[in-house]
């Protein structure tokens, strides 16, 4: 890293010149190191370039061969982003380079040769990027998924691409939805990417049982050594559950495995793993299950998984996923096409002709696509006229220049707007102030819940867009059988190839339907029909049972599931929390936690969030019940209330962290059937000192306003004027109450989502099945740490306070009971009364441990 001597303020004044003596020497010192590629990064050089200009030709001159530039590269505001999605840039073009030299080189340079880029796009071989390409191979799923859709006459559709390591999941309604700034391997990219959403499931996820409960995934078997079945080694997996299952037929698999690469699949490797894991079940549970349960379990498992991922980018952004068709392709999709639809209500699925390879067949559908972005960052109403015509007449000259028409070439203008104080964008087209401000309060309610038609919106980003028209284009890519449809008739066990389905033909599952690429295996319940185009178009031949109740009893495969949908529960919460906020602290930070609780308030799932968070928010819940009881009583938690608190003596940490908690009613009860909560840390909430933090402070009122048990919503209502006069008084009352207020509303809008959600699964599974699984959850939570206990050794320490007080604590384990008995002793007549004394460790006595320690 090279500091460059210079500094450009906000405004454009120049407050310190470039020193480029200074800068030459550090450029050819790194040179001399043998750097050949550079990344160039300002403060403002995203607005005011020419310092970051003049670096590169500096660059250019000392020998440099690879030079990304921020405001060429990604020429928006915020130094972080811009910089990592730079660095990234020179990091990966030269790899690029050399890769695309060397085709170029076997192909011949009369060869037209264009790549696919992560936003759906392909660019010619001279103006590929590498910042442009982190996500290319999935984004030609998603065009491939989108063209072929419309031309079989849909256009609400899922994307379900289900391969060997992992699920790419995707949404589409007309158009290709985008981000302008994506994280991948921890790093921001800010460069135009489709929207996909990635979970570890497919066809090499490993499947364990860990002794309470099924595991799918994360971790995969990879392509080597493979699934079990592959001959290899490998490990029993989401594929081998579909041969044991009969979704795979070895006789219509691959022969390409063994020493010799001429073998089967091995079923037998498949029957013996999956005995392994019936005798620990019995081991662990005294019950027996047979292969086809335990595979059919793994299943539901990974099946549940991948419809969670397709909630993600549907429902959590207020999609009705029913009316959608679910676009299936990857090589394992159509194993598992009709159980995800069951799964989301979906009773369409689309699988085309090339669904195995459809990635590479939607590159050869894609267009040259262009997109030039630029920061805006002024009031919806300020004219933008010319700023986006000169992003529009770049756009349409670089598509020019990669050798289309001008008359070949569409253009589009769109803007992502926000409301002023947040960070969330909204990508809608140009039009109107008034019809701009209509579409994006629409497009923010559907989305997070609610709409602030009081709050300014601020056009944050201007994007263009040019596509040339007709350089992709749909190919013969397949032969469709000629022939009269009907009923077909399959040849054995109800498999079908094909290649010999005729338009027309209707096949009622079970069935199973092979071919080259890929296998789809037709449910119970479903059916098939090829069209005139070659699609399988797979439909409910008889209704699904909408809610089911399963029963109250442990099972180690609904266990995993309910884990998982808890778990979703609190994860979409986050989702919603981080978008509507305006905090630095949890927009950026991330400083935030979000959870769900039981009626009791014991923690049942939480988001990989802010872990310091989770240990006294079950107090606070158990607080606001304690003070404020059951509806039934008439006085106590009614339907629609949410509650605010931030004492640590009851819950809180300390007072900048608020929590906003939630009550979850059952429809027609007057009893909680759960808790939802979302912590924050707020950027002030008053006290001695900016930030609440003081060092110095003697009292709690020194850090700020105390919330202890705040009704802040009353039945639905928010009470805004109420809540701002506890912030604003008090001794030392908040310094920004309208930061407060909507940061405070951010939070409701994540614990609204997370109760909705909770309704709703209550709704499938039925509520006492639903609370059953609560209890079960802890039980399994309760029994991996006892294991855990198990393995530890005794150990001691002694710690001296900073007051003299010297504390020693001694840890013996108990491993017939897998406990631990806890010893504490001072030397200081400053420590509770109550401290010299052995504990066991239960949920009261770690609590104590925590605090006191």
């Amino acid at each position: 890293v090279i500091e460059i001597d210079e500094r450009v303020r906000v405004d454009g004044t120049i407050e310190q010149p470039l020193d480029l003596d200074a800068a030459r020497a550090a450029f050819q010192a790194a040179y001399a190191d043998g750097f050949r590629a550079i990344a160039i990064l300002l403060m403002h050089g995203w607005q005011y370039q020419d310092h970051e200009s003049q670096l590169a030709e500096l660059a250019r001159e000392v020998g440099f061969t690879q030079i990304s530039v921020s405001h060429e590269v990604a020429p928006l505001i915020k130094l972080v982003g811009r910089g990592d999605t730079t660095v990234v840039d020179a990091y990966l073009s030269p790899v690029l380079r050399r890769y695309v030299d060397k085709v170029v080189d076997g192909i011949g340079d009369d060869v037209r040769l264009q790549f696919m880029q992560s936003s759906g796009g392909l660019a010619d071989a001279k103006a590929f990027r590498g910042k442009d390409a982190i996500l290319s191979g999935p984004a030609g799923g998603i065009v491939g998924m989108a063209k072929t859709a419309e031309q079989a006459g849909y256009n609400h559709i899922i994307g379900f691409d289900m391969g060997g390591t992992s699920t790419d999941v995707s949404h589409y309604a007309g158009e290709y939805e985008r981000t302008l700034e994506t994280v991948v391997a921890g790093v921001r990219i800010r460069a135009p990417m489709l929207q996909i959403n990635t979970v570890a499931a497919g066809g090499g996820s490993i499947c364990h049982f860990d002794g309470s409960r099924f595991r799918v995934g994360p971790d995969s078997a990879g392509a080597v050594p493979g699934p079990a079945c592959y001959r290899r080694g490998g490990p029993l997996t989401v594929t081998d559950c579909n041969v044991a299952l009969g979704k795979i037929d070895p006789a219509h698999f691959p022969h390409v495995f063994g020493p010799n690469g001429d073998q089967p699949i091995d079923p037998e490797i498949v029957d013996r793993r999956l005995g392994d894991i019936a005798q620990a079940i019995e081991q662990a549970t005294g019950n027996r299950m047979t292969a086809e349960e335990i595979a059919a379990g793994f299943l539901r498992i990974a099946v549940d998984n991948m419809a969670n991922a397709i909630k993600k980018i549907s429902i959590a952004r207020g999609h009705d996923v029913t009316r959608y068709t679910l676009a299936c392709f990857g090589g394992a999709g159509g194993q598992h096409a009709c159980a995800v639809a069951d799964a989301l209500g979906i009773d369409r699925i689309q699988v085309h002709p090339l669904a195995g390879i459809l990635s590479a067949y939607g590159i050869g559908l894609a267009d040259i696509t262009v997109l030039r972005e630029m920061t805006f960052g002024k009031a919806l109403g300020t004219d933008f006229a010319a700023e986006i015509a000169h992003l529009v007449a770049e756009a349409e000259q670089a598509v020019c220049d990669q050798g289309i028409a001008a008359d070949l070439i569409e253009t589009d203008q769109r803007v992502a707007v926000r409301y002023d104080g947040s960070d969330s964008v909204i990508e809608i087209a140009c039009g109107d102030p008034v019809s701009m401000r209509e579409n994006f309060e629409t497009l923010h309610r559907s989305q997070f819940g609610y709409a602030d038609s009081s709050a300014a919106v601020i056009v944050e980003t201007l994007i263009a867009e040019a596509v040339g028209r007709g350089s992709g284009g749909f190919a013969d890519a397949v032969t469709v059988p000629d022939g009269e449809g009907g009923e077909a008739q399959s040849d054995t066990d109800s498999v079908f190839k094909r290649s010999a389905i005729a338009p027309g033909t209707v096949i009622t599952g079970p069935a199973m339907i092979v071919e080259e690429t890929a296998t789809t295996f037709v449910e119970p319940g479903w059916q098939a029909e090829a069209d005139k185009l070659g699609n399988l178009i797979l439909t409910r031949s008889t209704p699904r049972a909408e809610h089911h109740a399963i029963g109250t009893t442990v099972d180690p495969v609904m266990l995993e599931i309910f884990n998982n949908l808890f778990m979703a529960i609190a994860e979409e919460m986050g989702v919603a929390l981080q978008s509507t906020a305006s905090s630095v602290n949890i927009k950026e930070r991330l400083d935030f936690s979000c959870a769900l609780f039981d009626p009791s308030g014991a923690l049942i799932a939480n988001a990989p969030h802010i872990p310091v968070h989770l240990g006294s928010m079950g107090d606070s819940i158990r607080t606001i019940i304690e003070a404020r009881g059951d509806a039934a009583d008439g006085r106590g938690m009614q339907p629609g209330d949410a509650y605010v608190l931030n004492a640590p003596y009851r819950g809180g940490t300390h007072l900048p962290d608020i929590t906003v908690i939630v009550p979850v009613f059952h429809p027609g009860e007057d009893k909680a059937a759960g808790f939802v909560a979302a912590r924050g840390h707020h950027a002030d909430i008053g006290g001695i000192a900016p930030g609440s933090m003081p060092s110095d402070s003697r009292t709690i009122e020194d850090e700020g306003v105390l919330l202890d048990n705040v009704l802040m919503v009353d039945k639905g209502q928010f009470l805004e004027s109420e809540m701002r006069a506890i912030l604003g008084g008090g001794t030392y009352p908040a310094r920004n109450p309208d930061r407060n207020i909507s940061d405070l509303k951010a939070q409701l809008a994540a614990c609204t989502r997370g109760a909705e959600e909770l309704v709703r699964i209550a709704g499938d599974y039925g509520r006492d099945t639903v609370a059953a699984y609560m209890d079960h959850v802890l039980a399994n939570a309760e029994e991996a740490v006892r294991r855990l206990i198990a393995k530890l050794e005794d150990g001691a320490f002694t710690y001296a306070m900073d007051n003299g007080a010297q504390v020693s604590v001694a840890v013996r384990i108990d491993r017939g009971a897998r406990s631990a008995v806890f010893d504490f002793t001072g030397t200081s007549a400053q420590l509770p009364d109550n401290f010299n004394a052995p504990r066991s460790i239960t949920r009261a006595s770690a609590l104590y441990v925590l605090r006191t320690l």
